[in-house]
């Protein structure tokens, strides 16, 4: 076993499941579907589970990584990709900046940055203050339940946060930042990363896709038919764009970032809040998009969306977590709805998207769920489609913290609570591609988890 290895498999007995409030549901939480049934308390408490499920504890903050590095804290997005002889490769972002070395990979004082890797950091910080953000990559073997190898696999990027799997086996890591350029920091920051999913042990050279833009980034999905990457932006006002790569195998060639606009409705406000006055957003109609190429992408006074609202882009709440699957893209608004407390929206791509032919034949946006009601969502933020077709979600908000699913009807339902003190943020959630787990990330103290279950297939 190696440094970083399996930590033990963490089981719970058939407690006390959660009781009835007055209106009939399990207290905290709700469910519009019966689909796993109730959660039963975990005497660790980190996880409730339903009955039947189980988790992995596959790495915590400090824990020693192969490299001889520690394992960062504040891990967030990331995706499962299939290794060898059923290995799993998770690549896993870490939401961290510069001040943050109690967290970071090098130790409190940094004394373990790896001078002679400088050269493959993004921003080094000059050798004294490098930014603590990256990916690390952890090779999971599920059947001997064991962590064979963990290490740094981008470095030097600042506050990793979501990002996306791309359908030729890398992970596209975002900064949800846009820091500029000062004493420590070597360059502006706020661009996406590609990370390739490897069991091979090394540190990959951070290139920034500018192409891709400057923003506050979040997540991506990429739409395997056509190599096109689309992009939510966490902010109250953000955008969803699009990049048309020229080569959709290379995204580092450059190509098009444009930005979604309803057609018909100049500047649209998708976030349904009362407060505004705009029009109400409709659930479950589709409506027909166009697309807005940016300008000035690399906006140094944070202008881009700002800029692309004037030219008639729609308007999204804090845009986080995104997926592709069933053919369409999925993506979370944290704060959109009524109560603001979260909705999921799909885009419908056009037959001939990224083509002047579209003009004719539109993607269509459609808001999925908004059921203002915190006991179903509370700050859904990154998500991901099973292979049943349902999506499912992890929360970020004030309460306890929940993955939820939605089946295709729509419908909502309850997958686990993290009991870690109830408060922690849970993201990173990715089914493996060639077995029959979920993972997911408790974001404070740092934990991830594997966990295994009857999950539905169809």
């Amino acid at each position: 076993m190696t440094a970083g290895g399996f930590l033990g498999l963490q089981k719970f007995v058939n407690l006390q499941s959660e009781e009835l409030d007055e209106d009939g549901n399990f207290q905290g939480y709700a469910n519009e579907a019966n689909i796993y049934g109730p959660l039963i308390k975990d005497p660790n408490r980190i996880l409730d589970l339903p009955d039947g499920f189980s988790y992995d504890v596959l790495s915590k903050t400090g824990d020693p990584m192969t490299d001889g590095l520690r394992t960062p804290g504040a891990p967030d997005g990331m995706a499962a990709f299939e290794g060898s002889h059923g290995q799993i490769i998770l690549v896993r972002n870490h939401e961290l900046s510069d001040s943050q070395t109690f967290e970071g990979p090098y130790g409190i004082q940094n004394e373990k940055l790896p001078i002679s890797e400088l050269n493959k950091f993004y921003d080094g910080g000059k050798g004294i203050r490098p930014q603590l953000g990256g990916t690390t990559t952890v090779v999971f073997d599920p059947q001997k339940k064991w962590v064979q190898k963990s290490f740094l696999s981008l470095a030097g990027t600042e506050r990793n946060c979501a990002g996306g799997p791309t359908p030729w086996g890398s992970w596209i890591s975002c900064e949800e930042t846009v820091s500029l350029k000062d004493e420590y920091r070597e360059c502006d920051h706020g661009y996406n990363f590609e990370v390739p999913a490897t069991e091979s042990m090394f540190l990959n050279k951070a290139e920034p896709i500018k192409a891709m833009g400057r923003f506050n980034h979040e997540a991506v999905a990429v739409d395997p038919l056509t190599g096109i990457v689309y992009q939510t932006e966490d902010r109250e006002d953000g955008l969803i764009t699009r990049y048309i790569p020229k080569d959709k195998n290379h995204l580092l060639s450059g190509g098009l970032l444009q930005a979604l606009a309803v057609v018909d409705q100049q500047g649209c406000d998708t976030r349904n809040w009362a407060d505004t006055g705009a029009t109400k957003f409709p659930k479950n109609v589709p409506l027909a998009v166009k697309w807005i190429t940016l300008e000035n992408i690399h906006n140094p006074e944070d202008k881009l969306r700002h800029e692309a609202h004037q030219a008639g882009a729609a308007i999204f709440a804090r845009g986080e977590g995104m997926w592709y699957g069933n053919n369409r893209i999925y993506f979370a608004c944290t704060s959109g709805g009524a109560s603001k407390s979260g909705h999921i929206f799909y885009y419908q791509p056009s037959p001939y998207e990224g083509t002047v032919q579209e003009r004719d034949a539109p993607g269509h946006l459609i808001l999925y769920v908004e059921p203002n009601n915190t006991k179903l969502i509370e700050y859904c933020d990154n998500l991901t489609v099973s292979k049943s077709g349902d999506v499912v979600f992890s929360e970020d908000g004030d309460k306890d913290q929940y993955i939820r699913g939605i089946t295709s009807s729509g419908k909502i339902y309850t997958i686990a609570r993290s009991s870690y003190h109830g408060k922690s943020e849970m993201c990173g959630v990715c089914f493996a591609p060639n077995h029959p787990i979920l993972f997911v990330n408790i974001q404070r103290p740092g934990i991830t988890l594997a966990i295994h279950g009857p999950w539905r297939h169809g």
